[in-house]
Order: structure tokens, then sequence, then C-alpha cells
């Protein structure tokens, strides 16, 4: 009984003081709706900033996203500055970007004004308020902070056009038509000479031999290495030849008495490559020391130590123009080097992974790069991207290019492909067999390059053969037309 009559007691207060609960919480809910349409209707419709708007959705992780309530970064207004400025005060790029002005700091604002310049500051608030966010609803996002900093409707709005890969240079497909075995060992690196009379090649056999072009058959075998030969090098100066290896060893050989004649020694590792600067007696070669040196070739003396690069550096390419020495390297960077001073004047970071081949192009002033995620033209002398050539994803070891504008990349599982230098347009791929003997696996291609007629291609392989291709002179646009459409480019800029 004392708990139902206790029950009814507490029933009976709360239904009297139900009315006053009620009142309050109905004010304070008022209260609120005001206070929020005083201080926040201004900036309800306001565009939202470009930093804002490319952050995306907000997430929980988010640092502006909170349990219980979403901050949102303050709004701004760009363009004519909100305040009048003060004789003697010139505005700056800090000043005319200002915070959103409240509705009680624009009357306070107005009042303190002359009635003519009062009346024409408010006007132009009240307009600011009232189209706030018009920009943002009538046009893509890219407009809308254009027209926020006082741009007008112009062609800069207009809808740009994008920009589509034009048509590349028709090339016939090139054809394997010899097959040349003699080594024993994986072949590493090619070099014709100037004659174009035969080639050398270096292999992990230790031998350097020297091939005839026209007929395939071997001339000379050279040893002296004791270690694989990595590369190779013949001068249109002299009747000299250069040759690197794993065994840190750099010779040169006289081939009127087919001996060497000279050694160049500094380097602390295998030796990868190196080449003969075409114009001055100079040598420059590349190692796994992370350094590049540049050597005299008759004094043999050390010119230049090349340091900088923080990895193994795997190529080496001279030119006569500036930058005369470039290198590509493992630490994923290509460096541009001043001969003079023996400095780095530019270092190339694109690359995400290592840069294993370099090649020059025999007429632009620029040059490619290759790596596993993919291959990239650059502009000399500084340096600056040209584009992406996507595609040949391996591990690209070797790059070669003529005058016809024919880009060969060569790759650690075997495969050629072949590019239209202007457009990076790939217009044929090739895949040979390997020796009999070999397995499927020996199929890298560790070098190629282009005879002097840049008629015939040459490639030195892990199946211990050496490979002539030409292009093949029965093909038309017709019979082996361009697969090519106008499509987007989708160049990345890194």
């Amino acid at each position: 009984m004392t708990d139902s009559s206790s029950r009814a007691k507490r029933s009976k207060k709360a239904l009297k003081t139900f009315p006053k609960t009620a009142n309050l919480t109905f004010h304070y809910k008022m209260k609120m709706a005001v206070k929020m349409r005083a201080e926040y209707k201004p900036v309800l419709h306001m565009p939202v900033l470009k930093e804002g708007r490319e952050r995306g959705p907000l997430h929980a992780s988010d640092p502006y996203v909170t349990k219980q309530k979403v901050c949102y970064p303050d709004y701004l207004v760009t363009g004519t500055h909100p305040y009048p400025s003060a004789p003697g005060v010139a505005l700056t790029a800090e000043t005319q970007m200002q915070k959103m002005p409240s509705e009680a700091g624009v009357h306070s604002m107005a009042l303190a004004l002359p009635p003519a310049q009062a009346s024409r500051t408010a006007a132009s608030v009240a307009e600011i308020h009232r189209h706030a966010g018009a920009a943002e609803r009538s046009h893509p996002p890219q407009h809308a902070l254009s027209l926020m900093e006082g741009g007008t409707k112009s062609s800069g709005l207009l809808p740009r056009k994008a920009p589509t890969m034009p048509k590349p240079q028709w090339h016939p497909p090139w054809k394997l038509y010899r097959v040349i075995s003699g080594h024993l060992g994986w072949v590493r690196s090619i070099a014709v000479e100037p004659g174009n009379q035969w080639f050398v090649t270096g292999s992990a056999d230790r031998t350097i031999k020297i091939w005839d072009l026209a007929s395939g058959k071997l001339k000379l075998s050279l040893t002296g290495h004791i270690s694989t030969v990595r590369g190779v090098a013949v001068s249109t100066r002299s009747p000299y030849l250069f040759s690197c290896g794993e065994d840190k060893q750099v010779k040169c050989w006289d081939l009127e008495y087919n001996k060497v004649i000279r050694h160049y020694h500094g380097h602390l590792s295998a030796v990868y490559d190196l080449d003969l600067h075409p114009t001055i007696d100079v040598l420059v070669t590349c190692s796994r020391d992370a350094t590049a040196r540049v050597w005299d070739i008759r004094s043999k003396a050390n010119v230049h130590t090349l340091s900088g690069h923080t990895n193994t550096v795997a190529t080496v390419k001279c030119q006569s123009a500036e930058p005369q020495v470039v290198t590509g390297s493992h630490d994923t960077t290509i460096r541009l080097w001043d001969l003079v001073a023996g400095k780095t004047r530019a270092t190339l970071t694109n690359h995400k992974k290592s840069v294993r081949a370099l090649v020059l192009h025999p007429r632009q002033y620029t040059f490619a790069s290759g790596s596993p995620d993919n291959i990239k033209q650059w502009k000399c002398p500084d340096g600056n991207f040209i584009q992406n050539l996507s595609g040949h994803n391996a591990i690209i070891n070797t790059l070669a290019v003529n005058s016809d504008g024919v880009l060969v990349s060569g790759a650690d599982n075997g495969t050629i492909h072949m590019w239209d230098w202007r457009t990076g347009y790939n217009f044929q791929r090739i895949h040979a067999a390997v020796q009999p003997g070999s397995l499927d696996s020996e199929s890298g291609i560790f070098a190629c390059v282009f005879d002097q007629s840049e008629s015939r291609l040459i490639t030195a392989e892990a199946d211990k053969t050496i490979k002539v291709y030409k292009e093949d002179d029965t093909a038309t646009e017709e019979s082996h037309p361009v697969n090519w459409k106008p499509e987007i480019l989708k160049r990345k800029r890194f």
C-alpha cells in the first residue's frame, strides 16, 4: 500500500512540473534556432575551399570529424577587399584574402563610414551574401574559384579539349634473320665499329669476340679479363677497343696488335658500363662502387671521380653537348654531370625503380631512360621531362634508338618492344625463342645496338647467342596498319 501511494505522489508531482520543463525546452530550442540563423546564415551556402573539395568525403579518421560535431574549415572570400583601405596602406597578398565578415560587423562598419561609402560597401557585401554559392551550383568545381577571384565568363571557363596523342609515324616491323652462336656464357655487351664491317661482343665467358657483320662469322677472340665482360666500346678516333668487367678492370686494346696496351686502375668494385666521349680523348666508366670515373685515355689519369649516387651506377652515356655525361643508377636517379667541374648539374628523381639503361637520340637534343616502372623521355640540357612510355612491364636492361625514331627496349624476360619515339606508340613486340638446349628462363636481352647503317639491330642475349634483326621489306602500311586511335593522353608527371 505504501509503495502504490508513493508512486501516485511522484506522478502528480511530475505532472505539475511538466509544463514548466516543456516550456523551458521550447524556449531553449527557439533561442538556439535564432542564434544559428543570426550567426551562420551568411555562410550556409558559401562554396567550399578548393582544398576542402579535393580532400573528398570526410571520414572518421579525418581530423575535422569528431564524434558529435563536424568542423568545417573557414570560408574565405577572395577578390575585392571588403574593407576600405586606409590612406597609405597598400594591400598585400595576405591582406587581400579576408575571412567572411559577420552581419554585425558589416552593419557596425557601415555606420562608421560616410553615407555614400557606407551604402556602396553594404551593397557589395549584400551582393556577396545573396549570390554566395551560385558559382558552385552553376559551374563545375574547377571554375568556382576563378569566379570568386574576380574572373569573368571568358574562354578560360570553357571546357578544355582533352589532349590527344598525335598519329604515330608508320614503321615497318622488324624480323629475326640471323642467330650467331659461339660464346659459352651470357652475352652482356655489344659495340659496332665505325666502318660497319664488324662488331664486338663481351660475355660472361670472360672473352671478347669480334664478328664479321655481313656474314656473322667469328674473326677474333680476345682473352684477358678474369670475370664477366660488362661493357665494350670501339673508338672512332683511334684503332682502340675498350672493355670493362666485373673484375674491376678497364682495358684498352690496340687492334693493330690485338693486345692490351693500357689499364685504368681506380674502381673499387665491378665496372658495369663505359662510354667514349665523341670529341675529346676521354673515357667514362661506371661501377658498383656508386661512382663514375673520367679517364684521360693517353695518360691513364683519373681526371674526375663523379660521386653523388648512393648505389650501383649501371649505365653511362657521353655526348659533345651539355650535359656531356649522363648516368643512371640503382638508386633510381639519373644524374647530369658538368664534365669540366666534375660535379652534378641536375638530378632526375622521377623514376621509382633502378635505372639500368640510357640512350641519346642521334639527331634530337633528347634522351631516354629505362626502368622497370616505365621508359621516360627527357629534354637536354636540364633534363626536362617529356613523356612516359608505359607497357614494357619488365626489368629493362637496354635501349637503342635510330634516326628514324625507332626506339628499342630489351628486357630481362626476353621481350623486345619497338616504339615510335615522337608519340610513344608501341608498334611491335618480339619474344624470340631461345637457343636449343637453353632453358626458357634464359631469354633475357642484355644489350642491343643498331649498326652504323641503322638497317640492322643486334641483340646480346642470355641464351649465349647474338641475334640480328632487320626491317621486313615486304611490309606496307596496308599489310601492317597502325593500330592507333586518338585516345586521350594519360601522361604522368612522375
